[in-house]
């Protein structure tokens, strides 16, 4: 496979090349042929407009008859590990961007079929409607303003982590076909991000609220001493801790759970709401009524003693009539609002950067069955975000570069 000219995407104001970020993340590779054809892959994701089938993404960097079969195969079935590349673009990223939070973000990649690995039916609140789907989960270094995607896992419904036939197929490893929901993904990526990082870490902020898995993953996050900020379901069962909610109104027993938003509509009655001001998208500021009160999970015991884990709740209150604002819950209880308010907004940025990965880099356009595939595709479009955001790099009209890669 011979580069077009020197082989390197441009790189504005004498930024890093892009063979030589390449080489940072991908020289792990045992053979110089698979490096040149990351290379090649990530400047088709950079190159190629519109939709980036590997077919596409061949076509725009070589003119070479055999180069997409050689890009399919560097993809789907060359065995190389990911986990390495991914290791050293968290290292590069944070080189290069201070952190403010890790965030999550679901990522629904639509489908054809049923062959594509982990696709299933899904239902999704957002739209009102059924997809076939995969559904991908991926961790961001949010820098304020900005989100980088550094690691991901797909989920697996029963259908894919139960039959060995289809396991086989697309090359699911055992260690893929446990037990995994999104919450213990999370979890995972969590465990990985805190044990890889070179910095301290920061809070994990997510949205939850369309699951019902919440409170595993709050206990989970709790038992690893990480902070986070969850935006969560109305109907979260939680307790409170106002001294007065110790049992039943009227009766002697103890009090049962109640929805989160009932809780706080309740706790909150009596008292006035706490003022702060906000950043708006255009710079300017705005004060806000928040009604917030102290909660724990019902399986968690009482208020006191060491091993307790308690949260702060806390929504916006609104007029009457008015759209219901989210329902946060964090185990920052020590924090002040005005430093919890701005981390609010960050699942908003990653929900523009998943589109924008969709739209310009690749996201959804994963054409192949296997599960090493899928996580080689999702690894090399991450390294061209990064690469786009924090090298300079723009994304080049098609045929920017002159063709001359050859298939290996």
């Amino acid at each position: 496979m011979a580069a077009h000219a020197s082989g390197q995407l441009p790189a504005p104001h004498g930024q890093v090349p892009a063979a030589t970020f390449v080489e940072e993340l991908f020289g792990h590779l045992p053979r110089a042929d698979q490096r040149r054809w990351a290379l090649a892959y990530m400047q088709g994701l950079l190159s190629t407009p519109g939709k980036k089938s590997v077919r596409r993404l061949a076509a725009t960097i070589s003119t070479s008859p055999t180069a997409s079969q050689s890009l399919h195969q560097f993809i789907n079935a060359s065995p190389w590990n990911w986990k390495p590349a991914r290791q050293e673009l968290l290292r590069w990223v944070e080189q290069r961007a201070q952190g403010q939070a890790w965030t999550i973000g679901l990522a629904l990649l639509p489908k054809r079929g049923e062959h594509s690995v982990g696709v299933h039916r899904r239902f999704v609140q957002e739209s009102g409607r059924t997809l076939n789907c995969q559904v991908g989960v991926g961790a961001f270094l949010s820098t304020g303003g900005m989100e980088l995607p550094v690691d991901w896992r797909l989920l697996l419904p029963d259908q894919w982590r139960q039959d060995p036939q289809r396991r086989l197929r697309a090359r699911i490893p055992d260690a893929a076909a446990h037990d995994r929901q999104v919450w213990s993904h999370i979890l995972d990526l969590a465990d990985s991000l805190a044990s890889r990082t070179r910095t301290t870490l920061p809070p994990l902020v997510a949205d939850m609220s369309e699951c019902t898995d919440t409170a595993a993953l709050m206990l989970g996050l709790s038992q690893r001493g990480r902070d986070f900020l969850l935006t969560v379901p109305n109907s979260l069962p939680v307790l409170s801790c106002a001294r007065s909610a110790g049992r039943q109104p009227g009766g002697p027993g103890p009090a049962a759970p109640l929805g989160a938003r009932q809780l706080l509509s309740l706790s909150g009655s009596g008292r006035p709401p706490h003022t702060a001001t906000v950043s708006t998208h255009d710079g300017a500021t705005r004060p806000v009524r928040i009604l917030s009160g102290l909660a724990r999970l019902p399986q968690a015991g009482p208020c006191t003693g060491s091993r307790q884990h308690i949260y702060r709740l806390f929504t916006e209150l609104r007029p009457a009539g008015a759209q219901l604002s989210r329902m946060w819950v964090t185990n920052m209880t020590n924090r002040r609002m005005d430093e919890l308010l701005p981390l609010t907004g960050l699942p908003t940025v990653t929900a523009t950067t998943l589109h924008d990965l969709g739209t310009h880099f690749g996201l959804l356009d994963f054409e192949g069955r296997s599960f090493p595939g899928w996580h080689h595709h999702m690894t090399l479009l991450s390294a061209a975000y990064a690469y786009h955001r924090l090298a300079g790099s723009t994304l080049l009209p098609p045929h920017a570069q002159a063709s001359g890669l050859r298939s290996a």
